[in-house]
């Protein structure tokens, strides 16, 4: 089979077109959404026109399979997302779906699930991955019907509408019994690849993440008449925590392959008026390392300087671990799959790790997985400059052919 560059072109223009945004301003595919449904039901319509059969579970989940394979027969998995952030790119996601329809087209009788998950991103409902989660059974219907959208919709009621039904949630759970394991292709959201002139890389951990909200208080006073000895500026206090946490990330790296990270995203001044100095600050902070131990070290780290930074300035502090996802390694086994795969048609595929969570993360501990990343164009991520060479998206598709036939 040679996958079809230009096919995959169209496709990735296709699904761009369903945005709730002009295209100048990126791509919007809220999930659940007018544009996000027609992406859906653009991939199963060109599943169904390469003469598969499909189905959306009870998780609002799309799944095809060829006519030949039954739903009871074991299957690789493969595909990815098609809702976006705001004012997105083209390629998050949409180029693991499209290099799943490629391969179902050009190679019918194999033996791979294409998989449409729903809310990937997680921009819509405040949580990342609820298909799969949904689908693995990590979160119940009650957890679902707690989260809401801007609109104040549940993920159930909003999601009732394009196959989402808690009353089939536990009968049509995932069985790994069903799979070989799973394969997603995804771009790489980073810019190794890119820098070193490689189109594509195995992947053989979904890194850890722990986000934490952190609160300083201070004293809001008047800008003019408070000397600097008498201060106590939470701002100030906020920007010494964000100078120190950038460079804690750097000493945390082991080596120049470590993609150890720390990112203070969110940062809310109060009163945050011009000539008042700052009582409270509060900001955000998303760590994330492929090593357990680097998350441990660099928790116990934050912890003692920020609150030393807060002390010394006579700052109330309040830190509060919200999230924590552990390292996810991924399989030895279908990794090395994909390398010999790579081998067989001169590609080399050199081994990396996802600095950003993927639904794999979320079924990799129930069943073989892996993942493939194409190359991202200087990086650049979650936004219209969003760019990815499709003839390295053919050569993904090349890869799983080899792989997932073998």
């Amino acid at each position: 089979m040679s996958a079809d560059a230009a096919r995959l072109s169209r496709d990735i223009d296709a699904i761009a077109g369903f945005s709730e945004t002009p295209a100048v301003l990126g791509y919007s595919r809220p999930t659940f959404s007018p544009s996000w449904r027609r992406a859906r039901n653009y991939v199963q319509e060109a599943a169904e026109a390469a003469g598969c059969r499909v189905r959306v579970d009870a998780a609002g989940n799309l799944h095809a399979r060829p006519q030949g394979l039954s739903w009871d027969a074991r299957a690789w998995l493969c595909g990815s997302h098609v809702d976006s952030v705001p004012t997105g790119g083209k390629y998050d996601g949409v180029t693991g779906v499209v290099a799943a329809l490629e391969l179902l087209r050009g190679y019918p009788s194999a033996p791979v699930e294409l998989i449409v998950f729903a809310e990937e991103e997680g921009t819509t409902f405040g949580l990342g991955m609820l298909g799969s989660r949904a689908w693995a059974g990590t979160l119940s219907a009650g957890e679902l019907a707690a989260l809401r959208n801007t609109a104040g919709q549940s993920y159930l009621e909003a999601g009732a509408p394009h196959g989402v039904d808690p009353g089939r949630l536990e009968q049509e759970r995932f069985s790994a019994a069903s799979y070989h394991g799973l394969v997603e292709v995804h771009v790489e959201q980073g810019a190794s690849l890119w820098k070193r002139g490689e189109p594509l890389a195995v992947v053989t951990a979904i890194n850890g993440r722990r986000q934490y909200s952190c609160t300083l208080e201070g004293t809001a006073n008047h800008a003019g008449s408070t000397t600097m000895d008498d201060r106590r500026d939470a701002l100030a206090g906020a920007a010494e925590c964000i100078r120190y946490l950038e460079a804690l990330a750097r000493d945390l790296r082991v080596g120049d392959s470590d993609n150890t990270v720390i990112t203070v995203g969110r940062l809310v001044v109060d009163p945050n008026a011009i000539n008042v100095i700052p009582g409270r600050a509060f900001f955000t902070i998303d760590f994330r390392s492929a090593s357990p131990a680097v998350l441990d070290r660099g928790e116990e780290r934050l912890r003692n300087r920020l609150a030393r930074f807060a002390a010394s300035r006579g700052l109330a502090i309040t830190l509060e671990r919200t999230e924590s996802v552990p390292v996810v390694p991924l399989d030895a086994g279908v990794c090395g799959r994909l390398r010999e795969a790579g081998r067989r048609i001169d590609v080399s595929l050199p081994d990396v790790t996802s600095g950003a969570l993927h639904d794999t993360a979320i079924l990799a501990p129930l069943v073989p997985a892996a993942m493939l990343f194409v190359a991202s164009k200087d990086g650049i991520s979650h936004n219209p400059a969003e760019l990815s060479r499709v003839e390295h998206i053919a050569l993904a598709v090349r890869v799983l052919e080899e792989a997932l036939a073998a």
